[in-house]
């Protein structure tokens, strides 16, 4: 099984084969971590500060939500959320997710490509490998999904941490390649999971944009199964970083 965190009751620790950016935690798996602080139910989390990685990090928690701290510095902070509001489109299936995939337009230049998630220079099967591409001229982005066997409980379901990370980096390329491109980081991730995600089963991610408001632009996404029920949603902001 998976060994992705050590904790206690008071602190956290994120291993640092779970990076975004090279020397901090990717940010849907940092977000998945405090939302199962919170327990199983639908969670947005906030993220203040880069996530450092391999250091202790103090855990508080309060009524409804939960936060981590390095030192003085807050790091993360998320609360729970009675339901995710989002209205989803109609979701691609596993062909035209796998063509969007292969139109993955950063397997080549990518700002951060050892990213847990996405990055292409990870080695094989070390990372999610999700690579997300434009579904032809559609306003949708997609990817196929199917996580390892490595990324189960003891169930066989996906651990959550690891599902809020495929939730995050989709929304991501669609925020930073929406209008002229720019690398942002995430923000704020709210995310639900509706149904059980088991490792070695195929699933379909879809992604799409929400809104640009100045630097801030807000994206969704969802994982559907192989009848194309929705088993996760999540909604992301990430802030454009000024060059």
């Amino acid at each position: 099984m998976l060994r992705s965190v050590s904790a206690s009751a008071e602190t956290l620790v994120i291993d640092s084969r779970f990076n975004g950016p090279p020397e901090s935690g990717n940010g849907g798996y940092v977000c998945g971590l405090v939302a199962g602080l919170l327990g199983t139910g639908p969670a947005e989390v906030a993220l203040r500060v880069p996530p450092p990685l391999d250091s202790e990090l103090a855990v508080r928690r309060s009524k409804g939500a939960a936060s981590l701290y390095d030192e003085d510095v807050l790091v993360a902070e998320g609360r729970a959320l009675e339901k995710l509001e989002l209205e989803v489109p109609e979701v691609l299936d596993a062909d035209a997710a796998a063509q969007a995939s292969s139109r993955y337009p950063w397997i080549e230049e990518h700002y951060f490509p050892t990213c847990f998630v996405c990055g292409p220079k990870r080695p094989h099967h070390d990372g999610l490998e999700i690579f997300t591409g434009q579904a032809g001229s559609t306003d949708l982005f997609g990817a196929t999904w199917t996580p390892a066997v490595e990324l189960a409980d003891e169930s066989g379901r996906v651990r959550s941490e690891i599902v809020w990370a495929a939730l995050d980096c989709p929304t991501g390329l669609v925020a930073v390649t929406s209008g002229e491109e720019a690398p942002g980081v995430l923000g704020t991730l709210a995310a639900s999971i509706d149904g059980p995600i088991e490792a070695g089963h195929p699933y379909v991610i879809t992604a799409w944009l929400l809104g640009i408001d100045g630097r801030k632009r807000t994206a969704a996404a969802v994982i559907s199964d192989s009848d194309g029920s929705v088993v996760a949603r999540s909604r992301a902001m990430w802030i454009e970083l000024r060059l």
